[in-house]
């Protein structure tokens, strides 16, 4: 008998279906169907040759999200209602106040609106609700500064009426103080803005000390610029199609819009909104706000006329045309001396009579010698007002203010003429004193005294200074834009939270620009498009198997679908 190793060594050799060895396959199927599945040196077959697709996924991915983001970021960009007049009720509220600290008195300003953005989407709906002002002025505080924040506490009662509990620990509050405080010497300002600063403190709204400052007119033609776009829905457009403003204040005239060529540095304003940069110009030409202008207007009539005037042989008075008050209007003792006195000191003519003899076209031509004043002085090849440059108006403007108040006197539409405008003013300066009281009763006399000069003065400057034609539909003379009031209140919010928002973003560098961004994203959904296709096609390609078949003793090769 032979061994039982011997037998087993039989068995092995004579079987009738003996192993492959991997050599007898194909070189594609040897690699595939022998390597070693628990090898902890090789990687896998699919992520080796496929390393570059998994890359390219990732990328595309990377790619997507930041478009994705993208688009978030712009749609934040956009104001209440999408960037329409009248806006819409937002349902995520955040709270913002200003205060407004005038020379007559302080307004309190408070908004609501969707927190998160770029630019804050405030609610536009229901504002002159939301607002409240009290008397008198932080300046008239200048000979005891130190209680002038007792004025801000009824106007924080009325604005914590308005914002829930909950919210008052993360409503900011900002102050800003305009013409009145600009005039008081700087100790006293400073010390009238402390007073305020320890009753912002203890309000109970967010506050830091650098919140409450006393801003220059420039500011406020820039931020009345902001509010007026803000509410036509024209931050998030072309610059060059937003609207100018042109805002006659009691002090000071501000000018501000997009010009076509940039101007002198000293007069170029560059603001960021919404991704985008406006190159503005804008100026505050002091004095030459309506009532600083009356004043000036009066003292120059008195100093042309004294110069000039015939002496009474039996007084030797000197006796003055005012051709900007109607006729009849007899002035006081005291308006007299307060119009003179320099003028007085200057000529050393005693000045001790005023005849009021309204024209409307002598007082627009005083008027606009005083817009003139000093030009030997501009340094630039033109200066439409004073030593001040102003590049050629374009597009459209809102005049506001002053200028609005006396269309709406007149019961002017707002498309207004200047035309329309010269006709009321020669029609009001021709009417006796006595004749307009009587037709304007209930109207405030002192009002009623400057509607003449605002007339002219109007004229004087929009057309002979700035050049707006007498039949320009380009301006309109209005203090809303879809019942939203032109308040520099709501550009100053806007700008602001802008501005602190991005200080307080993390110190991350926004490598792609939005244009870039947006282009490389498109690639890769692009990508990722193309890589969902070739996937499809592989898959549905036929699958090579290799199997032995055991009854015909030999490898066979057959196709298979993956599903």
């Amino acid at each position: 008998m032979e061994s039982p190793s011997k037998l087993l060594l039989q068995t092995r050799t004579t079987s009738t279906f003996p192993p492959p060895h991997k050599t007898q396959l194909p070189m594609r199927y040897q690699t595939q169907l022998y390597q070693n599945p628990y090898s902890t040196r090789s990687i896998s077959p699919f992520c080796r040759k496929n390393m570059w697709i998994i890359v390219f996924i990732l990328f595309s991915f990377l790619l997507v999200s930041m478009y994705i983001i993208s688009l978030a970021r712009q749609l934040q960009f956009l104001p209440a209602g999408g960037g329409g007049g009248g806006g819409q009720h937002i349902s995520k509220k955040g709270y913002g106040i200003i205060i407004d600290a005038g020379s007559s008195g302080s307004r309190i300003h408070v908004f609501e609106y969707a927190p998160g953005g770029l630019i804050p989407a405030v609610d536009l709906v229901g504002l002159e609700s939301l607002s409240l002002k009290k008397t008198p002025g932080l300046s008239s505080f200048a000979n005891n500064p130190d209680i002038a924040g007792e004025s801000l506490k009824d106007l924080l009662k009325f604005a914590k009426q308005k914002v829930p509990n909950k919210e008052w620990s993360k409503t900011r509050v900002y102050l800003m103080a305009t013409a009145g405080m600009r005039r008081l010497n700087e100790n006293v300002r400073e010390a009238v803005l402390a007073s305020c600063r320890e009753v912002l403190q203890a309000s109970n709204f967010l506050f830091y000390d650098k919140w409450a400052s006393v801003i220059s007119g420039r500011d406020e033609g820039i931020y009345a610029w902001v509010s007026a776009n803000y509410a036509l829905g024209t931050l998030h457009g072309d610059p060059l199609q937003t609207t100018g403003i042109i805002e006659l204040g009691g002090a000071s005239t501000q000018v501000t819009f997009v010009p076509e060529v940039l101007p002198p540095p000293s007069f170029k304003h560059t603001l960021e909104l919404g991704g985008k940069v406006f190159v503005l110009y804008s100026y505050s030409f002091l004095n030459f706000g309506q009532e600083a202008a009356w004043d000036s207007l009066l003292e120059l009539t008195i100093a042309g006329s004294a110069a000039t005037a015939m002496l009474k042989k039996e007084t030797d008075e000197a006796v003055v045309i005012d051709p900007c008050t109607p006729r009849g209007y007899k002035w006081s003792l005291e308006e007299r001396q307060h119009h003179a006195v320099s003028v007085s000191t200057a000529t050393q003519s005693p000045v001790s009579s005023i005849v009021s003899q309204g024209n409307f076209s002598e007082c627009r031509s005083a008027a606009y010698s005083l817009l003139q004043k000093d030009q030997d002085d501009c340094t630039y090849p033109k200066c439409a007002m004073g030593t001040a440059f102003v590049p050629e108006l374009r597009g459209n403007f809102f005049a506001t203010e002053n200028c609005f108040y006396t269309s709406e006197f007149f019961k002017l539409p707002v498309t207004t003429s200047l035309a329309e405008i010269v006709d009321a003013g020669e029609h009001y300066c021709g009417q006796d004193w006595m004749q307009l009281q009587e037709e304007h009763k209930g109207v405030n006399q002192k009002d009623l005294l400057k509607y003449c000069f605002s007339t002219a003065y109007i004229v004087a400057l929009l057309h002979d200074s700035l050049g707006i034609g007498l039949a320009d539909e380009r301006v309109k003379f209005t203090n809303k834009v879809h019942d939203v009031p032109l308040d520099w209140a709501l550009g100053a919010l806007i700008v602001r939270l802008t501005e602190d928002h991005l200080e307080e973003q993390p110190p991350v560098v926004w490598v792609f620009h939005m244009i870039l961004l947006k282009g490389l994203s498109f690639l890769g959904l692009l990508g990722v498009g193309t890589l969902a296709i070739f996937f499809i096609v592989r898959f549905r390609r036929p699958q090579l198997t290799t199997i032995y078949d055991l009854e015909k003793g030999r490898y066979i090769t057959t196709a298979s679908r993956m599903h």
